[in-house]
């Protein structure tokens, strides 16, 4: 897991709008609109309110985020928290009492559109594809 000790804050009073890449852990207290590209841990506090796509390794979610959200390891839900958006991850977590608007796609390795997958018809589960003899 990630060490929220040496994390960058981006505090309760601050609004960012526009794209926002990094390298380290970030625990967002404000307010963010647009697009989050991280490489490891990203928390959104009970504060935090963001529109915006996400890009990282994890996700924890205790506050509101509307957008879509891409984890290479997991997306945490708290219970207080509200999500519009659609996940994929390999790992999901949705605690009781969360609020939860979108669509799941649970991918077994972290990658989205694995090779010789197809969507089912309703959309929910992927079926396989017979190899070609």
């Amino acid at each position: 897991m990630a060490n929220m000790d040496t994390a960058g804050v981006i505090g309760q009073g601050l609004f960012i709008k526009g794209e926002l890449h990094g390298e380290e852990d970030l625990i967002i207290e404000g307010r963010v609109e647009g697009e989050i590209t991280l490489k490891k841990h990203l928390v959104i506090e009970s504060t935090g309110v963001i529109l915006a796509d996400i890009q990282t390794e994890n996700i924890t979610i205790k506050g509101e985020m509307r957008g879509n959200m891409v984890a290479t390891d997991k997306v945490e839900i708290h219970a207080n928290a509200r999500v519009i958006g659609d996940i994929i991850a390999p790992r999901v977590v949705i605690e009781d009492g969360a609020q939860f608007k979108g669509h799941i796609e649970m991918p077994e390795d972290g990658r989205r559109n694995e090779p010789g997958v197809r969507r089912s018809e309703v959309g929910e589960m992927p079926v396989r594809r017979a190899a070609k003899a």
